[in-house]
């Protein structure tokens, strides 16, 4: 599954066959695979603001983790289980996921930014029998354990935190045996759930089997420029709930034995970004856009920081080519950009080491993958037109379906082509260029407009710190091009600056895609994962 060093990306590709085991288990592999070998080789490293930086050692994790799979035993808990996380990036966190895998259960992570309705509703949708959580965690499920009748066990990381309904997490770990027999799992046995983000309508729960680990690997050495190389270590500021920090970062990550540095959750700050890679010594980083442009005000961030990064890597978003060239120029790396989504993740890469990389697109085929330009029949399209971004199965980092929908997981497939919803074109080197979601893309006088490329050229204003556009109802040209702006420290809302906004998209993109209008607003709605909610902005530029 390792990509071959030194070859071209045309070779690689050309050569690459997937050759993964009939006996795999995830959690095996990540912990008890790498302890066997070397149980003292650093596996976590904890961030901590006061200096006090915290180890975690594969040994340490494999038996971690083994008590924990015997305390969930215990319970009750068996094989196909889904047991849920509801915790930030910590120890606590990887142990819990290792645990689950070998036992065969199935870790339902889910981020803590949720609010009630958001937790009762997948928690209720994915019929989970246990939560592992911390002391915000209770907070939340205190209002819902009435309504959660199948949630019959709550644990608790953290000092202090056991009661009558929640079982110490501490003390589980440190009263079972540091040894388990891993379950006999296959690559399609189910393993993790990951409910997507509802950016389109509600949240539907996506089931992976064991193989997604494998199938992530070439993608993650690809954009990590042949991970591991001595010195690789990695850190995200991304919620491991979320596929983007769980699979593009930590799994794998474990899997090649790089240390993962983990941070503290927090509201997103670029100052501390900074400091937390270079006081760590990263040296691998996946970033989202979103997170990327909000690191741009910072200025001279290598001469501030004693930054040690060797790649980049970032999705969730199109890039763009603003924030695309203002990285070679302020943190001297090229991003690798790459595409995926909760079904079928890290399909497409760059990597610029090998000379696939390109401003404004999300990259190349990984070697493994059949990524293609598709129309609504699944036929493939010439090179530069507009189509569905799609995906040829058999593929293994594809979803084994939607949990309980069968008809969710067929209505996803036209042929053997896994439907993203996501526009692009590909030209005749295979660069895909991201074009916007199929119900995002804006129906103005005839065209049709998709928002990246918009949003990317309003980021290189100097007035603009995030831009979210989107289409606005209009009488006469069906829609019109509306752009919600949060402006950088220092400037003012105000209809001369909002001309000038347009004036500059005007002139640098065409005449048909500048905004209309510009409305100036305090933040714009984000995912947990950093995408924009455009549903939100076109009912909220509808009601105007």
């Amino acid at each position: 599954m390792k990509l071959p060093a030194g070859a071209s990306y045309e070779a690689i590709f050309r050569d690459f066959a997937w050759d993964i085991p009939s006996r795999f288990n995830m959690g095996e592999t990540v912990s008890d695979a790498w302890a066997a070998r070397d149980p003292d080789r650093i596996c976590l490293q904890h961030f901590s603001p006061d200096g006090n930086h915290l180890s975690l050692s594969y040994g340490e994790l494999a038996g971690r983790s083994a008590s924990l799979a015997n305390a969930f035993m215990g319970l009750g808990l068996r094989r196909g289980d889904r047991i849920a996380l509801l915790l930030p990036q910590s120890f606590e966190t990887v142990i819990a996921h290792v645990a689950i895998y070998k036992m065969g259960g199935i870790a339902l992570p889910l981020a803590l930014l949720f609010g009630a309705e958001a937790l009762e509703y997948r928690l209720k949708a994915s019929g989970a029998t246990a939560i592992v959580t911390n002391a915000f965690g209770l907070s939340r499920l205190a209002d819902l354990r009435d309504k959660l009748p199948e949630l019959r066990h709550v644990i608790a990381t953290g000092h202090g935190l056991a009661e009558e309904t929640a079982l110490s997490f501490d003390d589980l770990v440190a009263s079972h045996p540091p040894l388990f027999d891993v379950a006999e799992t296959g690559p399609d046995d189910p393993a993790l759930m990951i409910f997507t983000s509802g950016t389109t309508g509600p949240p539907k729960a996506a089931l992976h089997g064991h193989r997604v680990l494998a199938g992530h690997i070439p993608g993650f050495q690809l954009g990590h420029e042949f991970a591991p190389q001595p010195g690789d270590r990695i850190w995200t500021p991304s919620d491991w709930a979320w596929a983007g920090g769980l699979l593009n970062v930590l799994m794998p990550a474990l899997m090649l034995g790089m240390p993962v540095v983990s941070s503290p959750a927090q509201k997103f700050d670029a100052d501390m970004a900074f400091r937390i890679m270079a006081e760590m010594d990263v040296r691998n980083a996946f970033i989202p856009p979103t997170a990327l442009r909000l690191m741009k005000p910072i200025a001279n961030p290598r001469e501030k920081y004693d930054l040690k990064l060797r790649t980049i890597t970032s999705a969730g978003e199109a890039l763009g080519r603003e924030t695309y060239d203002w990285a070679k120029s302020a943190l001297g790396l090229t991003v690798n950009e790459l595409f995926g989504q909760t079904e079928c993740n890290f399909v497409l890469g760059s990597a610029a080491n090998l000379g696939v990389s390109r401003g404004g697109a999300i990259g190349r085929a990984v070697p493994g993958h059949h990524v293609g330009i598709v129309d609504e029949k699944g036929m493939e399209l010439p090179a530069g037109q507009i189509g569905q971004i799609a995906i040829r199965r058999p593929d293994p980092v594809m979803f084994l379906g939607y949990f309980n929908d069968k008809a969710a997981t067929d209505a996803k497939f036209t042929g053997d082509w896994l439907m993203t919803g996501d526009l692009g074109r590909q030209d005749r080197e295979g660069y895909v260029e991201f074009v916007g979601r199929d119900d995002d893309v804006i129906t103005s006088s005839g065209y049709r407009i998709g928002p990246s490329e918009i949003e990317d050229c309003l980021s290189g204003h100097p007035a603009v710190r995030l831009a979210a556009v989107v289409g606005k109802p209009d009488p006469v040209r069906t829609e019109i091009v509306k752009a919600y702006i949060v402006l950088m420290p220092g400037y003012a809302p105000g209809d001369a600056l909002a001309g000038e906004i347009s004036d500059w998209v005007k002139t640098r993109l065409s005449m048909h895609e500048y905004p209309r209008e510009v409305a100036f607003v305090d933040d714009i709605p984000l995912t947990t994962t950093g995408k924009v909610i455009r549903r939100l902005l076109r009912e909220k530029a509808a009601a105007e």
